[in-house]
């Protein structure tokens, strides 16, 4: 008996993984698949057109980034859903606007008009009975001083440039947003309870809630 029966995974499940920088999002999109013979959903940024002239240009681009990203993570979800589901995704739809076009709002880099437009849209295309919801969000969430110290053990130039500021900020808004999602079902797992790196079986407990969440969220759905 493979993972995926043993913890009653069904073969067509879409599960995404949501949290801030550092939580390691790719590392347990890419568990899982391994573990559950999916095939996986990640950010591309290689072929975006505006992300160097956003980091140029805060309030040029960020409206045009935005409306990039959507309409890629739209056509991304349409693809998994057509090709029948068993896919997990690093990073959600949801996060583009919860997280960072209302930062990019908030902050002053995106006008009012632009906000509200980019919003209604996100509205139109995304909160609807029509658009294919995953049957799972995994929120990845830690301690403030975990997330740094992950941050700080990979060693990437760029996130070590960046004020401890910014990531307070970013684990912050993180937390309020999720405290209020209801797009889908959620499971909240505390990075300090597991280590995946180190001790690749500790995915199993990982995989025991998750077949447990989506069977009880499929139940319900039936009772409806």
């Amino acid at each position: 008996m493979n993972l995926r029966e043993k913890y009653q995974i069904p073969h067509d499940s879409v599960i995404t993984i949501a949290g801030t920088v550092g939580v390691g999002k790719s590392t347990m999109t890419n568990a899982l698949a391994n573990a559950l013979n999916f095939r996986t959903s990640l950010e591309k940024v290689d072929t975006n057109p505006y992300l160097d002239k956003f980091y140029a240009d805060f309030e040029r681009w960020s409206f045009h980034l935005q409306i990039y990203f959507l309409a890629e993570r739209f056509k991304e979800q349409k693809r998994i859903f057509e090709y029948g589901g068993g896919f997990i995704q690093d990073r959600s739809i949801y996060e583009d606007t919860g997280i960072f076009a209302k930062m990019h709002y908030d902050k002053g880099n995106m006008t009012p008009t632009d906000y509200d437009t980019y919003s209604s849209l996100f509205e139109s295309m995304v909160m609807t009975p029509y658009f294919p919801h995953p049957d799972l969000l995994i929120y990845l969430e830690g301690s403030f001083d975990d997330v740094i110290s992950r941050i700080k053990q990979r060693g990437r130039p760029m996130e070590q440039q960046t004020p401890l500021s910014y990531w307070k900020e970013m684990h912050e808004r993180y937390e309020h947003w999720i405290n209020s999602f209801n797009a889908c079902p959620i499971l909240r797992i505390n990075i300090a309870d597991y280590d995946i790196v180190h001790d690749q079986s500790s995915v199993e407990s990982v995989l025991e809630k998750v077949g447990h969440f989506i069977q009880q969220s499929r139940k319900w759905q039936v009772r409806q």
